[in-house]
């Protein structure tokens, strides 16, 4: 007899389940604390749609490669809603997949929704529809505005919260913004702007996101709204209640110093270039790192524990989207990761030792206020002592010009002029703002070879059209009116660009006929094309 034995093969499915854990995120008067701990924290802005999702993930890893713990973005109306309750979410738009990405990497989010953005972004990041809707007035105690400006603010917090991106749901986003640098503008809107801000922080709360709401530049931002700074330097900063934490929402890290603060003089002693952003006809952004770098150690030296590069990669300002006054397509922004993705060095390096030298001292930083003292003339000493015994200092030379020895816990310490040296542990001097590892970088390129026939399908140029057309106003369309008419009204945003003729009729007796005289014919921007004739001969 055959035994027949019959064996039974369980296969055990393992199932593995990610589990999100939600944080608790507040604030206190030195720092945001996650799940009952005070943060310092490193940020920096990329926007997701001026770079390719392609670049997304690269870009996100180099910003953590680079010390950041945070990536900051703007949310783009007129990009998500191009025509009302029509809404676009796809390949550059596709924000969810961005804010995951990041979250992947093991970063903090934090979204500023707005609505309004500026951003050297088209309308500021309204869309076009919004013009047009009757009654309506921009960024003020105005019910039709407020209606639209709440809906989109709630679609966008509605999405975030489906796909759990909030912290409290355990996703990655932190913090939140509404408005943008209204504090800049809001005494032009009169008595109605104190109740549209009062108003539209109410209605951030409202949304239960979970986390905290800031508002930059705005000393007057409602309590439980943080006010932040925007600028190139913010260690002079306080916050509008003792209670809210100092933080720096854009360093900018190309440069356009302004004529009007205490640091204007890095202007003439450095003769750095007036331009953050880059404009038809205008300066290259460029700010020296070492500058970049004192900032940075002045604004945590003096009780700073949230600071964000405004850019860290600024990339490209795709098909219409650059704003005014004529922004160019690059938004490149002197950032310490270029328009193409490529680490700027020695930016890039020099920022992520900061960064790091930074970390070394937060466990005093997040302990208590900084005790400061001066060292002497424009030297200045920034102490802060743990509970247990830890002790980090700062020590600052202020001056634009002289090196200066000081004398700090019984030691001597070298300070180059304009710079910050960090001592973790009060005694060692582990970085100096001004002391840069001139590292380098050569980005590699992919050569192809240019076909140029131009009658080949395969041409390189072959997806590429123009037309030829006349100077002057050519089509059926054009009219007179007096003066010149206002851009949006005028072409509903379907093209940037308006052609004006104008033609005078120049008496014989005229000075420039008899003697050249006043014959000069001055445009204030370069940002314009403009071709001029006599007697039908372009000159």
């Amino acid at each position: 007899m055959r035994r027949r034995t019959e064996i039974l093969v369980l296969l055990i499915c393992l199932v593995i389940v990610t589990t999100s854990f939600a944080s608790t995120v507040t604030y206190d008067h030195r720092a945001i604390v996650i799940d009952g701990k005070r943060r310092v924290l490193i940020s920096g802005s990329i926007h997701y749609p001026r770079s390719t999702p392609e670049m997304w993930p690269d870009l996100i890893q180099k910003s953590k490669d680079g010390g950041l713990d945070v990536i900051e973005t703007y949310v783009f109306w007129n990009l998500h809603e191009p025509v009302r309750n029509q809404y676009n979410f796809e390949g550059r738009n596709d924000l969810v997949k961005f804010v995951k990405l990041v979250a992947e990497a093991g970063l903090y989010v934090h979204l500023r929704i707005g609505p309004y953005v500026c951003a050297e972004w088209n309308y500021g990041g309204f869309p076009l529809w919004l013009h047009f809707i009757p009654g309506i007035k921009f960024r003020t105690d105005n019910e039709p505005f407020k209606a639209e400006m709440q809906r989109f603010t709630a679609k966008i917090v509605e999405m975030m919260k489906q796909e759990k991106l909030y912290a409290s749901q355990g996703g990655p986003i932190i913090l939140s913004q509404i408005e943008n640098e209204y504090g800049n503008i809001d005494s032009a809107y009169g008595a109605a702007a104190k109740p549209y801000i009062k108003w539209a922080a109410g209605m951030a709360i409202s949304l239960d996101t979970g986390v905290p709401w800031v508002m930059c530049q705005q000393s007057d931002a409602p309590d439980p709204i943080i006010n932040t700074c925007n600028g190139f330097y913010c260690d002079q900063f306080t916050p509008n209640s003792n209670k809210k934490p100092k933080m720096w929402t854009e360093n900018w890290s190309g440069c356009c110093f302004p004529v009007s603060n205490f640091y204007q003089f890095l202007i003439t002693s450095r003769h750095i270039p007036n331009a953050r952003f880059l404009s038809f006809g205008g300066t290259v952004p460029y700010r020296p790192v070492e500058d970049l770098a004192f900032a940075v150690a002045r604004f945590f030296q003096r009780g700073g524990t949230f600071q964000n590069y405004y850019m860290y990669h600024g990339g490209t300002n795709f098909d219409r989207t650059t704003g005014g006054p004529f922004i160019a397509t690059s938004y490149d922004y002197d950032a310490p990761i270029d328009e193409y993705g490529q680490v700027r060095q020695p930016k890039w390096g020099h920022l992520r030792d900061v960064h790091k030298a930074i970390k070394l001292c937060e466990e005093a930083l997040i302990a208590t206020d900084p005790k400061i003292s001066s060292l002497g003339p424009n030297l200045e000493a920034a102490v802060y002592k743990t509970g247990s015994g830890g002790c980090s200092a700062f020590l600052a030379n202020i001056d634009t010009k002289s090196d200066a020895t000081v004398n700090f816990n019984g030691n001597s310490y070298h300070l180059p002029a304009w710079s910050v040296s960090i001592l973790p542990d009060c005694k060692n001097v582990v970085l100096n703002t001004a002391k840069v590892n001139s590292m380098s970088v050569i980005p590699s390129f992919m050569h192809e070879s240019l076909n140029t026939n131009a009658d080949s399908t395969d041409s390189i140029g072959s997806g590429w059209s123009w037309i030829n057309e006349p100077v002057g106003i050519s089509k059926a369309s054009a009219f007179n009116k007096l003066g010149l008419l206002e851009q949006i009204n005028t072409t509903a945003d379907k093209s940037d660009y308006l052609w004006y003729s104008l033609s005078m009729n120049i008496k014989g007796d005229e000075p420039f006929l008899q003697d050249g005289s006043q014959t000069v014919l001055h445009v204030e921007s370069l940002g314009h094309g403009l071709h001029a004739f006599i007697n039908g001969k372009l000159a």
